[in-house]
Order: C-alpha cells, then sequence, then structure tokens
C-alpha cells in the first residue's frame, strides 16, 4: 500500500519557508508530529497542522488503520503559482513584488510491528 496522503494546494507562503516546517516533521510519528506543529512559532505551522490531522483522519476512518502506529512516510513541497504585483519606484521605474504560492502533501504509512 503507497500509504495514506493529504494535500493542501495554494497555501500563501514561499515554498522554502514552508520546507522548514515540513522538514521537521519528516520520518517521524504522527501524534509526536502535531505536538511539536502546535508549539511551532512559525506562522504556517497551524495550516500544516491542519493537513496533518486530515491526513490522520483519513487514514483512521477511511483505511481503519491505527494512530499510535502511524509516520510521516513522506512530507513534500512544491510551487504553486507566484502573484506579481508592483510597486513605483524613482524616475518613473516600477519594483516587481512576487507573492508566491506552495502546495503540501503528507503521506502517512503505518509502523511495522
Amino acid at each position: 500500500m503507497s500509504g495514506v496522503r493529504a494535500h493542501l494546494k495554494n497555501m500563501r507562503v514561499s515554498p522554502q519557508k514552508l520546507n522548514l516546517v515540513a522538514e521537521t516533521i519528516r520520518r517521524q510519528p504522527a501524534v509526536k508530529s502535531v505536538e511539536q506543529l502546535k508549539f511551532s512559532r512559525k506562522r504556517i505551522a497551524k495550516d500544516v497542522q491542519k493537513v496533518l490531522e486530515s491526513a490522520i483522519s483519513n487514514a483512521e476512518n477511511n483505511h481503519g488503520m491505527d494512530i499510535d502506529n502511524l509516520y510521516i512516510a513522506e512530507a513534500y513541497v512544491g510551487k504553486g503559482m507566484v502573484m506579481k504585483r508592483w510597486r513605483a519606484r524613482a524616475r518613473g521605474r516600477v519594483g516587481r513584488i512576487m507573492k508566491p504560492f506552495s502546495n503540501l502533501t503528507i503521506i502517512l504509512k503505518e509502523m511495522e510491528v
């Protein structure tokens, strides 16, 4: 079995910043990761926690897995769209402002007992 997955698309944060949070929970038990995200100081950690809790409930309700044996097999981040804005600069020029979005995928698997 490939595992249970949960996606969140178009999070309003850069992939680089989101990957810092995703890196802290990779290859860890799911219950421990929820606690770790709860006390994280990063703004986006709350959204990552929601995705992780969604994946846990998918595993429990749809696949009948035991929550205590779940671990995060993969947590990867991809680029989403980029909003392009501009700001007036000196001498009639324009400064571009890039506002990136990112996608998050979490895959849970059950530990072999």
